[in-house]
C-alpha cells in the first residue's frame, strides 16, 4: 500500500528489474556476432580491392594506361613485338555475351514470373516453381558442356542449319540465358507477388481487364524488384568463367557476329592463371588489370540500378 501511495504521489518509483535478463544477454550477443559478421564482409571487400589494386598499380607502370583502355587489340600472351594490351575487346565481348544471356532470359524469365504471380494456380505453381529453381543448381560446367555438344552441333547447326564456328558467342549466349534464367523467374515473381492486392481489386472495380491489371498496374508497382532481379542477372552474366570458357572460346573479339568465338573478361582471367606464367611478369599482372576492370564494371551497373530502383520506390510506396 505505502509503495502505491508514494507512486501515485509521484514519488520515487521502486526499481523492478535487478541486472540484465538472460533475454537481453541473448540479444545483445546475436547483435554482436551481427556486427562482426558484417566488419568481416566489409573487410573481405577490402582486401579484395587493395590486393587487386596493388598489382594493377605495378601493370600500368609497364603498359600506359590510354593504352590499356583505348587499345583495340588483346594479345598479351603473344610473344616479341605482338604483345598488345587493349582490353576494349575483351569488354565487347563481356557485355556482348551477357547482352545475349539477356534476350533469352528476360522475356522467358518475366514471362514465366507473371504467369506464376498472375496465372498458375496454386498447384501448377508448386510444380513449377521448384523446376524452375532446379536450373540454378545446375553446375556451370555441365551447362558450358551443354552448349558444345548440344547447342552448336544439334540446335544451330543441325536444326537451323546456322554456319557457326565449334567455339561461338551464340551457343554460350544461349547457355549463359539458360543459367540466369531462374534467377530473372524467382525475383520477379517475389516481386510481382509483393504488390498489394487493393491495387488489383481496385483496378478491377474499375472494370480493367485481367492483362491490363497485370501490364498497367502490378508490373509498373513491381518495377522496382523486376529492375533488381534483372541487373543482379546481369551481375552474374558478367562474371560467368565456366561456360565461355567451355563454349565461346579464346579469342578477344570486337565484332558482332555472334557465329565467332568471343571470350569475356572472366574467361580470359581463369585461362591466363592456369598458364604457365611467371610471377610479376607483364602477362601475369594482366590478371589484376582484367579483375580490377571487372569490378569496377560490376560496380558501376550496381550502382545505377541502386539508383533507379529507389527512384521508383519512392513513386509506389
Amino acid at each position: 500500500m505505502e509503495a502505491s501511495s508514494t507512486a501515485a504521489a509521484g514519488g520515487p518509483r521502486p526499481n523492478l528489474s535487478r541486472g540484465r535478463t538472460p533475454r537481453s544477454v541473448g540479444e545483445s550477443i546475436i547483435k554482436a556476432l551481427l556486427f562482426v559478421a558484417a566488419l568481416i564482409s566489409i573487410a573481405t571487400t577490402v582486401g579484395i580491392v587493395v590486393s587487386l589494386l596493388a598489382e594493377t598499380i605495378e601493370f600500368f607502370s609497364q603498359v600506359g594506361i590510354l593504352e590499356y583502355l583505348l587499345g583495340t587489340k588483346w594479345t598479351p600472351l603473344a610473344g616479341g613485338d605482338q604483345k598488345s594490351f587493349g582490353v576494349l575487346p575483351l569488354i565487347s565481348g563481356t557485355l556482348y555475351l551477357t547482352a545475349l544471356g539477356l534476350i533469352v532470359a528476360v522475356p522467358l524469365g518475366l514471362g514465366s514470373a507473371i504467369y506464376l504471380a498472375e496465372y498458375a494456380s496454386p498447384r501448377a505453381r508448386r510444380i513449377i516453381k521448384p523446376v524452375l529453381e532446379l536450373l540454378a543448381g545446375i553446375p556451370t560446367i555441365v551447362l558450358g558442356y551443354f552448349a558444345l555438344t548440344f547447342i552448336t552441333p544439334v540446335v544451330l547447326q543441325g536444326i537451323f542449319g546456322i554456319e557457326v564456328l565449334i567455339f561461338n558467342a551464340l551457343s554460350a549466349g544461349l547457355a549463359l540465358g539458360v543459367l540466369i534464367l531462374p534467377v530473372v523467374a524467382t525475383l520477379a515473381d517475389d516481386a510481382l507477388r509483393s504488390v498489394p492486392s487493393s491495387l488489383r481489386e481496385g483496378a478491377f472495380g474499375l472494370g480493367a481487364s485481367k492483362p491490363q491489371v497485370v501490364l498497367r498496374v502490378v508490373f509498373p508497382a513491381a518495377l522496382s524488384g523486376i529492375v533488381a532481379a534483372l541487373v543482379l542477372a546481369a551481375s552474374r552474366a558478367i562474371g560467368e568463367t565456366v561456360i565461355v570458357l567451355v563454349a565461346g572460346g579464346a579469342s578477344a573479339n570486337l565484332g558482332i557476329d555472334p557465329r565467332e568465338s568471343f571470350q569475356n573478361m572472366a574467361a580470359f582471367i581463369a585461362q591466363t592463371a592456369r598458364g604457365d606464367i611467371a610471377a610479376q611478369s607483364v602477362e601475369f599482372l594482366t590478371i589484376f588489370a582484367v579483375g580490377t576492370t571487372l569490378f569496377v564494371m560490376t560496380l558501376i551497373l550496381n550502382a545505377i540500378s541502386i539508383r533507379f530502383v529507389r527512384r521508383f520506390q519512392q513513386v509506389y510506396e
